[in-house]
């Protein structure tokens, strides 16, 4: 049985009785309140993952808020996101990230200094997300929208580990095992054939270095599932680009003692897939990119690494026979699970991560700052009720549906469907954590 710790705790699941951690993280979140943040595009309505995740989030007692923020083209569709999410029992924020209110609202942040409108894309609804959430939430677990196999065990697990006061855990983030069905084999290309070979170069050509230590204790250090405090949501920059999952690690370990952060075991797992993609500026090449680009960043910030183009081709050089290293040993665990394996697919995408390790050389050197969007506590500096105003747009794009929807299709006689405002169901209230509350329409 494996037993191994590392420089982070790593929570094993030895069988874990989950009915009794669910008594106790729902009468622990009577007390600490806890959100799950869901960034979703709103291709993934039509697709059975979120569906799916929406009802086993329905049955978390545990969860007192439910925050999704969507990129949806049209009012419609934002209305069809409403009528989705409408059945969760939880206070359920539907953030529409590219409103027309919520943009004015950033172009008005903007004009103070404050540029956060040249952001787009995940890293942008995560950054809105945790602000709204850290209003009523100690603890907030944040997962993407296309799990296909979501229970929920995975926001348990996420929560449980901070609302615990005796474990004293800040950041926990989930590792498991990426294994895809019809037929069974290895998902996680990235992590597998470029993040693990890579972490290994690296501490060739640099030493080891702590932050390299850090990355690798991580089982699986892009998963984009993980849970975090409040306070630590609001003190935490997020990156702008694919490389979020390793940037938002590497800002954990700028902030928080490593006693503080946790990775948890959620079992066997799997998402949509992305392709391979047909240069560096696609696909899972865009992500090593990304990925790449950040570790080097954080080597010289952290660390006080000075990068060349010389480390560059050293690297080049030595992860190819890395990976190609691991190929072996990927396809003897295949061979003994009974799993398929593609070896010669496998060596095509490690051709392909070859390459990107010269591409993100070069961009880095041109661009070796990159895109972080700065941490809440720079955006309340420049507008203290920023968090407050979020929610008003939310209120104010529902009430805009709400009227529309009225308008064209209901009747008097018939029930709101969308659990909107109305004389028969009041609006609920979103309890802040200073006992304040901010009336939210459903």
């Amino acid at each position: 049985m494996d037993y191994k710790q590392e420089l982070i705790t790593t929570i094993h699941d030895f069988g874990c009785n989950l009915d009794a951690l669910l008594t106790r993280l729902t009468r622990l979140s009577d007390e600490s309140p806890t959100a799950v943040l869901i960034p979703a595009l709103y291709e993934e309505l039509e697709r059975p993952a979120l569906a799916k995740i929406r009802d086993h989030l329905a049955a978390c007692a545990f969860v007192k808020t439910v925050i999704v923020c969507v990129n949806a083209p049209t009012v419609t569709d934002y209305a069809k996101t409403l009528q989705f999410f409408q059945t969760l029992p939880q206070t359920t924020l539907i953030l529409w990230e590219n409103s027309p209110r919520v943009t004015q609202l950033l172009a008005d942040v903007r004009e103070r200094g404050l540029d956060l409108l040249k952001f787009k894309g995940k890293g942008l609804a995560v950054w809105l997300g945790l602000g709204v959430a850290s209003l009523s939430a100690d603890a907030i677990a944040l997962h993407d929208a296309d799990i296909i196999t979501y229970d929920r065990s995975y926001p348990l697990k996420l929560l449980y580990p901070l609302l615990d006061k005796e474990f004293g855990i800040a950041f926990n983030k989930a590792y498991y095992t990426r294994l895809g069905n019809y037929p069974q084999s290895f998902n996680g290309r990235v992590v597998r054939l470029f993040v693990a070979p890579l972490l290994n170069v690296l501490r060739e050509v640099f030493g080891e270095k702590n932050y390299l230590r850090y990355l690798s204790a991580y089982r699986y250090p892009l998963a984009g599932e993980f849970a975090l405090t409040s306070d630590l949501a609001l003190h935490t920059r997020i990156p702008a680009n694919w490389g979020l999952e390793i940037g938002f690690l590497a800002e954990v370990y700028r902030t928080t003692a490593p006693k503080q952060i946790a990775q948890i075991d959620l079992g066997i797992f799997d998402h949509k897939h992305q392709p391979l993609g047909q240069d560096v500026n696609s696909g899972l090449q865009k992500m090593c990119r990304d990925i790449f680009c950040s570790i080097l960043r954080t080597l010289t910030e952290t660390e006080q690494v000075v990068i060349t183009m010389d480390h560059i081709h050293a690297l080049r050089v030595k992860f190819r026979q890395e990976a190609q290293s691991f190929t072996h040993k990927y396809f003897l665990d295949a061979r003994f699970n009974d799993l398929l394996y593609d070896r010669h697919q496998e060596e095509i995408a490690i051709e392909c991560f070859e390459q990107v390790i010269l591409h993100a050389g070069e961009q880095y050197f041109n661009d070796p700052v990159g895109a972080q969007i700065p941490d809440w506590t720079r955006a309340l500096a420049v507008m203290p009720d920023l968090r407050e105003r979020l929610i008003y747009c939310v209120q104010q794009d529902v009430a805009q549906v709400t009227a529309q929807f009225l308008a064209s299709t209901l009747t008097s006689e018939r029930v709101n469907p969308l659990h909107f405002e109305s004389p028969a169901l009041p609006a609920q209230t979103l309890e802040l954590k200073n006992g304040v509350g901010i009336p939210i329409s459903r």
